[in-house]
């Protein structure tokens, strides 16, 4: 695997700017790659390993650059807690780790770094230096994934009674015996203008 600043050059490309987050998500997806024992996650072990994020900010496009994993691979998958963590699943072993940001890492940031006065900047720097220990908390796991959640190519396709809509990977709903796309049974997301 390449060097933390590589990564995180890398990173920063992909996401447009340079900030905590991309710092945070680079070094939480190469000690969860670590632990999970994948070593090339976008060579030899890209089939094993899938990861899944619990927020939707700046560390879950670090997370993707370092790891391979992404959406439309099925090797990503947004879990909307809200919280700074992911799990990485080797998928081979069932080995996973939940690795959480730890929020007290947020005021130790002036032990390392207490030269620098703007609060972000400092935190900036200090996340690159901080021990694991103290920016995050690592916790392994077990993690069902569904068949139907898997990388791969989908697992059943069923078409819609309602709309005609083609739905894939289970994520149609029965209604009083009919298959319904997700939004003919009324958890549309939008409107129809």
């Amino acid at each position: 695997m390449e060097s933390f600043e590589e990564l995180l050059e890398v990173s920063t490309r992909i996401h447009g700017h340079i900030c905590a987050g991309q710092v945070i998500g680079v070094r939480m997806s190469m000690l969860g790659l670590e632990k999970i024992g994948i070593d090339d996650p976008k060579g030899r072990d890209r089939k094993k390993l899938y990861v899944l994020v619990e927020i939707d900010r700046c560390a879950t496009d670090a997370i993707q650059s370092v790891t391979g994993c992404s959406l439309g691979k099925r090797s990503l998958r947004w879990m909307d807690f809200g919280i700074m963590a992911a799990t990485f699943v080797n998928l081979e072993t069932g080995r996973a780790v939940r690795i959480t940001a730890r929020e007290e890492s947020r005021e130790l940031a002036a032990k390392y770094c207490p030269e620098i006065e703007d609060k972000y900047r400092r935190q900036l720097a200090a996340y690159r230096v901080m021990p694991e220990e103290e920016l995050f908390t690592v916790q392994e796991v077990r993690v069902e994934i569904p068949e139907s959640d898997l990388p791969g190519p989908p697992r059943r396709r069923v078409q819609c009674e309602e709309c005609g809509d083609w739905v894939q990977d289970c994520r149609e709903v029965e209604d009083n015996g009919r298959i319904l796309c997700r939004a003919c049974a009324g958890q549309r997301y939008y409107q129809p203008a």
